[in-house]
């Protein structure tokens, strides 16, 4: 079966953006039952007197724009400002079992929930609960606990920071580091890694880095599609003059051409701007290699008189340089080339542009994260923009690229399972009890700890907690095993279906809702992957009258957790979020202070990032050139049955949430059971394009992480390496398969073996 005949595959031959990104958009609000209101609403994303995007975390000009949304911002705004309604009538038609038949689109897509639930395991059902009764539950189950750490405290980076911090709060005070969060699935080597090398664990650029960068690199990320508003500054670099040169195993849209919806001649006259002034297309987990080749060549144009190296730098700011060049003298050119999928003279192309570079901006995305050895792949990153002096100068810097819009701010208030001492010794003493100093779990560890038993209740603070998770056999499995599970939430997903013994929907208000307290009209504050802290106000009505918000949820649990005498006064924090901020600032001084009147200026104040002004909190006062360090074997190295599977987020998609079944950049529509193969590899297994395929995890003995009769579709994609699409996907990615410093799962290099369909046992 040739391409075109494949059903629902066909070329897409426009650029990214453009008139289907508007038709996109429109398409969203017809869908959502939200033309009008919906279009309204999207005029007050990312302003000054708006709210910040539910969806990504890339920073907006000033916050100030008239017109700052993209497209999968509006999907995201449409998704959750639809006039569609998951009410308790929903529930009492359908059982848990009956609504687990249901796709995860057609889970959402019920609409917003509009009343507290309980579960009824006599009837499967979720049935109405009063506020009072549900808190009063939950807070009893908590206080049945033999002991604080059989509780788990989640945490998506939806959440705000007013929310999170209250949240944390609860833990620590019921005396459990259990925070397992989203960070831990996906940017976890980031914060893990990046302070050994720079003694802070978030990216040192300011978006107006970017206007002054002669050189932006692009390593594992697809902007089009998961931070689309990064697009038009690339696009703005890119018109300036600026190289851009891209690290994908796959070509994708976005990265090559964009034709900006807001630029009325390029929508006049059907034009784009190019993106990527290279293309390059490293193997899938090729990243630590190529990085490594690129110092190496670099070294040796220093060595041959080009001035390569910021030789001053290194001497004053940096440690571990000699031990850094003897790792990159011992690697050959051959392992290298073998390692990165990338030829030397492509590698030394690369080098020479980069020594060239008087300000060099370096992005990256999961794509690097989401590996075995990503922590130290992430410190390559570092030690390549090291060697130049490319940390702490205009236009020039790492850049993280978080996913979700508030992920950071999440981790900078106290979301985490490790948090510094410094921080639990400050609330201590603003709070007057002595928080845990045990290391609680990451999202792996925390389903490893309710497969045991150890774990006994979860509560989630928004998202698709096992949906997300690997391993879905075993993470499903782990969560049936709970004795509670709270989720507090705006729409219904797959993980709300597996509530344990007793379980919760706790329904709260969205980011694009009025959020009206005791004191007022609340607005809530988020950072973004640039630091940047700015205020978030709602405008629709909210979806239902019984809706709280999320810091009032939070409060609710912890009063009915620690009872009326407790010391902090929960009420009031729910009813003012003014005094969350002082209680941030107070805990925080050096990072918020006067926080309150700052928020209120237009476009938020920056959080201090030391390395922008080369300044390093690391035990030594420098930064470290570390080398690079691989734990564990690369099993699959030298079988050629073995594939290498990264999973894949769609157009159509933001995270666990599907929008629909379309992801027209790459050519594939109203379907997702696809995957993306080399030709050559299907060859050599006699396949072809639109043969119906099984994968199974490579060195499962289990045999029962498999995956069957998807489609093959051929595609520009390195040789021994293959795509599908997450979260389906995730079933061939075990839960034990993870970074060994993060514990971030390893969605990106999962080892597979492929056969046509059906040949599985």
């Amino acid at each position: 079966m040739s391409k075109e005949e494949t059903p629902g595959v066909r070329p897409y031959k426009s650029p990214a953006g453009g008139w289907g990104a508007l038709k996109a958009v429109g398409q969203a609000l017809v869908d959502q039952a939200t033309v009008v209101e919906g279009g309204r609403t999207l005029l007050h994303a990312n302003q000054p007197d708006g709210f910040d995007c539910p969806g990504c975390a890339w920073p907006d000009p000033k916050h100030t724009s008239s017109f700052e949304f993209c497209e999968n911002g509006a999907k995201a705004v449409a998704w959750e400002a639809t006039s569609k309604r998951a009410t308790p009538e929903l529930f009492a038609a359908n059982t848990l079992a009956e609504l687990w038949t249901w796709s995860d689109h057609a889970l959402e897509d019920t609409g917003r929930l509009t009343e507290p639930m309980v579960y009824d395991r006599a009837s499967d059902r979720y049935l109405p609960v009063s506020w009072e009764t549900a808190f009063a539950q939950i807070g009893a189950e908590l206080r049945a606990l033999d002991h604080p750490d059989q509780a788990e405290f989640y945490a998506s980076g939806r959440a705000s920071n007013e929310a999170a911090f209250l949240y944390q709060l609860l833990g620590r005070k019921f005396g459990t580091n259990n925070f397992p969060d989203c960070s831990n699935m996906c940017h976890e080597p980031t914060s893990v890694g990046l302070p050994d090398s720079i003694g802070v664990g978030k990216g040192s650029v300011t978006l107006e880095d970017f206007d002054h960068a002669d050189l932006i690199l692009c390593f594992g990320h697809n902007p089009g599609t998961n931070h689309p508003r990064m697009m038009s500054t690339l696009r703005e670099a890119s018109r300036r003059g600026a190289t851009i040169l891209v690290f994908n195993p796959m070509r994708e849209r976005a990265l090559e051409r964009f034709a900006s919806p807001q630029d009325p001649v390029e929508m006049a006259t059907l034009s784009a701007t190019p993106i990527a002034s290279q293309y390059y297309q490293p193997r899938i987990k090729g990243d630590a290699a190529l990085v490594q080749g690129l110092m190496k060549a670099l070294i040796a144009l220093d060595g041959e008189g080009a001035d390569a190296l910021d030789h001053a730098f290194i001497a004053e700011h940096t440690q571990g340089y000699e031990a850094l060049v003897l790792q990159l003298a011992d690697l050959t050119w051959p392992d290298i080339e073998a390692r990165s999928g990338l030829s030397r003279s492509q590698i030394e192309e690369v080098a020479t542009i980069y020594a060239r570079s008087k300000a060099t901006i370096l992005c990256y995305g999961m794509g690097l994260t989401q590996h075995r050895n990503a922590t130290s792949t992430v410190q390559q990153l570092a030690n390549l923009l090291l060697l130049r002096g490319n940390i702490g100068r205009p236009g020039a810097g790492i850049c993280p690229l978080r996913g979700h819009s508030n992920v950071q701010g999440d981790r900078t208030v106290g979301v985490w399972e490790k948090p510094s001492e410094a921080f639990l010794e400050a609330m201590d003493r603003v709070f007057g009890f002595k928080s845990p100093r045990k290391h609680g779990h990451t999202v792996v560890e925390a389903i490893m700890a309710m497969e045991r038993g150890e774990a006994k209740t979860f509560i989630g603070l928004g998202g698709n907690f096992a949906v997300a998770a690997p391993d879905p056999a075993r993470s499903f499995a782990a969560m049936q095993k709970l004795e509670l599970s709270v989720h507090i939430a705006t729409k219904l997903n797959r993980t709300h279906l597996l509530p344990g013994r007793q379980g919760f929907l706790l329904p709260c208000l969205g980011r694009t809702e009025i959020d009206q307290q005791a004191s007022g009209r609340q607005a809530v504050t988020v950072e973004d992957s640039m630091s940047m802290v700015h205020a978030s106000r709602g405008l629709n009505p909210p979806a239902s009258p019984h809706l709280m918000s999320e810091p009032a949820i939070v409060a609710g649990i912890a009063k009915a957790v620690f009872g009326e005498d407790d010391t902090t006064d929960w009420a009031g924090l729910a009813a003012d979020y003014d005094r969350i901020r002082d209680l941030i600032e107070a805990v925080l001084p050096d990072q918020f202070a006067d926080y309150n009147q700052r928020i209120r200026v237009p476009g938020g104040f920056r959080l201090p990032v030391a390395p922008s002004e080369r300044v390093w909190k690391t035990p030594s006062g420098r930064a470290n050139l570390l080398a690079y360090v691989e734990v564990g074997e690369d099993a699959h190295a030298g079988d050629p049955s073995v594939l290498l599977l990264t999973t894949l987020r769609s157009h159509d998609q933001y995270n666990t949430t599907i929008y629909g079944n379309d992801d027209r950049y790459r050519g594939v529509f109203g379907r997702r059971d696809v995957v993306f193969v080399n030709p050559g590899d299907l060859a050599e297994r006699g396949l072809k394009d639109g043969d119906l395929i099984d994968l199974s995890a490579a060195f499962d003995p289990s045999g029962r992480r498999t995956l069957r009769g998807f489609t093959a579709v051929a595609r520009d994609i390195p040789k021994g390496g293959i795509a599908a699409y997450y979260p389906e996907a995730n079933g061939l990615i075990g839960l034990d398969d993870h970074d060994h410093r993060s514990g971030t799962p390893a969605y990106k290099s999962a080892p597979v073996r492929m056969c046509a369909a059906a040949d599985l046992p």
